[in-house]
């Protein structure tokens, strides 16, 4: 019977069975993504596949590597839900003009002598206001590149600039799917996570502001410069939504939100509020385009598109096709294949952590390591890796997360400190990968490539090495409450 019994008791992995399934996991991402130019979703699942068969050669049963992936579901739900709302916001907020509105005072701030910082403010708030950097760089980037040649700006420091503003939005943004992910992983909330990086990154990006500033200023034209594309996104923009500073009102209720400690999904879904109510008082006379039909549908906002572009997106439909990228987007099914990638990443994760294959790679690499400036740089250096071995700027914060979380809870380091981490690494540092997703999609849209720019990603190098220098003073190093201890440690968000 004794011998039953421990024949049934699963056995502890080793350090290279757990590589088998990370090394998995590592070969067909980079394979399918770099090679094959597939989504990431498939080549996460066959490495889910791969994990699964690491644990059953452990001994596990099915039925509790299936509660594992079902755990490790559960913990992204937060994560899940409020993506779920970000993305009907998005599309409410396009369809009552907030986010129009943002888009057009953003593009009001250029300034021939001072066009580098204007790019980078400009996609800074475009960023900010879509939660997105490919759609920053789709768009204002373009417009942008477009300038920096009548201008007779080099390429490089203009595709920087431009690139320094999309992610600094894309990691501050609550819209962002990063910004949500990253505290989904660490443990914590998304507006504590926005909170905590604040010191960060307002110190990254004055050096970005002073560098483009200085830049801008030393090799700026004399000559008039050509800015008609921006007038031309600024007039479209203008022509086709009522431009009112009043629709600036739903982001200052999420951003006071935050400010009231308000819990991310209702303070999300205030803003959703807000929007929607908004919608019908001042796009009266907004053509709304039937994408079905492919025709307008009929002219101002009512209660039955707000339900409708909630759930399909926001669908522009104007003479201007950089305008019609930039704001067809938003709605709870454009956010499907962030949601499910989360699903998958964390079966994954599930499998590693209650496995112990987490904890194995974990002890080796942490094994050194003795203090919260080690954790922070640790974090940051897998992050970079993630980013270059599995090319995906995701998995670099979905795997990285995982795989940190329990070594933050037992030095007693809360939740927010790895999120941080995350950000400020695996966000940040994806299009700077001329394989990853990222740095392939940027490269090809702003038509250089990513080696050009590389040199001039200043808030990108600027917002890993802030996150390290502050971590080494203790700045971005929090120690948990005895009451935050026991609810990290009984699984609860912090």
């Amino acid at each position: 019977m004794e011998k039953e019994t421990t024949m049934k008791t699963p056995k502890a992995p080793t350090v290279w069975q757990s590589l088998i399934s990370f090394g998995a996991l590592v070969l067909v991402m980079s394979v399918g993504i770099a090679y094959f130019h597939v989504d990431p979703h498939v080549p996460m699942f066959i490495g889910v596949i791969v994990a699964a068969l690491v644990s059953l050669s452990l001994g596990y049963k099915w039925n509790q590597i299936e509660e594992m992936m079902i755990s490790g579901i559960s913990k992204a739900m937060q994560a899940i839900l409020i993506l779920c709302i970000v993305g009907m916001m998005i599309g409410v907020w396009l369809l009552s003009g907030t986010i129009p509105t943002m888009i057009y005072y953003g593009l009001k701030l250029l300034s021939p002598s001072i066009f580098l910082v204007a790019a980078l403010l400009i996609c800074s708030i475009t960023s900010l206001a879509t939660g997105t950097s490919w759609g920053t760089a789709g768009t204002m980037g373009l417009a942008l590149m477009g300038i920096a040649h009548g201008l007779g700006m080099p390429p490089g420091p203009t595709a920087g600039a431009i690139l320094s503003g999309a992610y600094f939005g894309d990691k501050l943004s609550p819209l962002s799917d990063t910004t949500n992910l990253a505290p989904a992983m660490a443990g914590t909330d998304v507006f504590t996570h926005v909170k905590y990086m604040m010191k960060s990154t307002i110190l990254a990006y004055s050096v970005a502001l002073i560098f483009f500033g200085v830049y801008g200023f030393t090799h700026a034209s004399t000559g008039n410069v050509d800015t008609s594309q921006a007038e031309v996104l600024a007039n479209g923009l203008k022509d086709t939504f009522n431009i009112n500073p009043l629709l600036l009102i739903p982001p200052i209720v999420v951003i006071g939100a935050i400010a009231l400690k308000i819990p991310a999904i209702p303070g999300i879904t205030l803003g959703l509020i807000t929007g929607a109510i908004l919608a019908p008082i001042f796009q009266q006379d907004l053509s709304i385009f039937d994408p079905d039909t492919l025709k307008v549908d009929h002219v101002g906002a009512n209660l039955g598109d707000i339900l409708n572009i909630a759930r399909n997106g926001f669908v522009c439909n104007t003479d201007i096709k950089q305008l019609n990228n930039l704001l067809s987007t938003g709605g709870l099914m454009n956010m499907s294949s962030s949601i499910l990638m989360t699903v998958i990443a964390m079966m994954f994760g599930g499998i590693m952590e209650g496995t112990g294959q987490l904890s194995a790679i974990i002890q080796v690499i942490t094994k050194k390591v003795k203090s919260g400036f080690g954790l922070v740089a640790a974090t940051e250096l897998t992050c970079v890796l993630s980013n270059v071995v599995m090319p995906e700027q995701y998995i670099s914060i979905l795997i990285p997360g995982r795989m940190f979380a329990p070594a933050y809870r037992k030095a007693g380091i809360h939740p927010k400190c790895l999120s941080n981490a995350l950000e400020s690494a695996g966000t940040v540092s994806s299009c700077a990968v001329p394989w990853n997703t990222c740095g392939m999609f940027m490269a090809a849209t702003l038509g250089i490539t990513a080696y050009t720019y590389m040199p001039y990603l200043i808030f990108n190098y600027a917002m890993m090495l802030s996150t390290l220098v502050l971590a080494a003073v203790g700045v971005t190093v929090t120690k948990m409450t005895p009451e935050e201890q026991a609810k990290a440690d009984a699984g609860e968000l912090v």
